[in-house]
């Protein structure tokens, strides 16, 4: 054989080769770690958090060689995929009281693989100049915030604390809950907040409302809202043995409030306006290089 047609040989195996490794992230595909190729995060949709996470983990994983697919859909369909096997893995699940219902209902068929943030809490905000400062004032000046609760998605766990707790035992039955979606919340909020006038919705902590909007949280005297809250990675019972890599990776997850809100901000109000968050989780990813590689050591 000629030289250049050996080369060519070569370079045509080099070439078929590297076909037969890409197709490593076909379906049933297994990494050199053991893992299977193809992972689904289940995301809640309109829950900054959880997006924010999410999409920082589909970066990670995409780099260690996996094929990252998350899935958007309310909480209750959430838990009922997972439970199913739809799913892989979720990364916001609120303990113990927002989704409590759901692991109690579809607790065997579902795998807490530990928090990754325990300072997170369920809260009725309103403008920081608002006339009160506690909810068990809020009945009596109803009035002042147009006799309006603004609330989230009907799916939502706060949702249900909204309607089972807070409003029976604060006797706000007289007030309308609008219940839309966060993003119809924060809509809301900023118009209210624009207009000067006094604004009362259901939000939670970490949120970048916070930093972006001038409001404050109402005491809860009552502890109707539950309490401080851990947020958690929940996967399906098989996601230990089909990933046990990335399952160990994320069990070791940690990210604190502030570097929370930070990527928060990042992707939700300087950038506002977009839904291609790959470019911007690059761009806090290498910023943040040290941290992020140590999701995976």
């Amino acid at each position: 054989m000629r030289k250049g047609t050996f080369v060519k040989a070569l370079a045509t195996a080099g070439v078929a080769g590297l076909a037969l490794a890409g197709c490593a992230g076909g379906e049933g595909a297994t990494l050199e770690n053991g893992d299977q190729s193809e992972l689904t995060i289940a995301v809640f949709s309109g829950w900054e958090e959880g997006i924010a996470v999410s999409e920082l983990w589909k970066h990670v994983l995409e780099e260690q060689g996996y094929s990252v697919s998350l899935e958007y859909a309310d909480a209750a369909p959430v838990y009922t995929g997972l439970a199913g096997g739809d799913y892989d893995v979720t990364l916001d699940g609120w303990l113990p009281v927002t989704h409590g219902d759901y692991m109690e209902e579809y607790g065997d068929q579902l795998v807490n693989l530990g928090a990754w943030n325990e300072d997170s809490y369920l809260t009725f905000a309103v403008n920081e100049d608002a006339p009160i400062t506690s909810l068990d004032e809020l009945a009596d000046h109803a009035d002042e915030f147009g006799n309006t609760i603004y609330g989230i998605d009907p799916g939502a766990g706060l949702t249900q604390v909204t309607q089972e707790e807070v409003i029976p035992t604060y006797g706000l039955e007289g007030m309308e809950y609008s219940i839309s979606s966060t993003p119809g919340m924060l809509t809301s909020l900023e118009d209210a907040i624009n207009k000067g006038e006094n604004v009362v919705v259901t939000l939670w902590r970490p949120h970048w409302a916070y930093d972006a909007y001038p409001i404050r949280d109402l005491e809860d005297p009552e502890g109707a809202l539950g309490g401080t809250e851990t947020l958690n990675a929940i996967s399906s019972t098989d996601f230990e043995e089909t990933h046990p890599t990335a399952a160990g990776w994320i069990s070791e997850f940690a990210m604190d409030s502030e570097m929370l809100y930070e990527l928060e901000n990042l992707m939700f109000n300087e950038n506002e306006g977009t839904d291609d968050y790959g470019p911007i989780i690059e761009q806090w990813a290498a910023e943040n290089q040290e941290y992020v590689d140590g999701l995976t050591d």
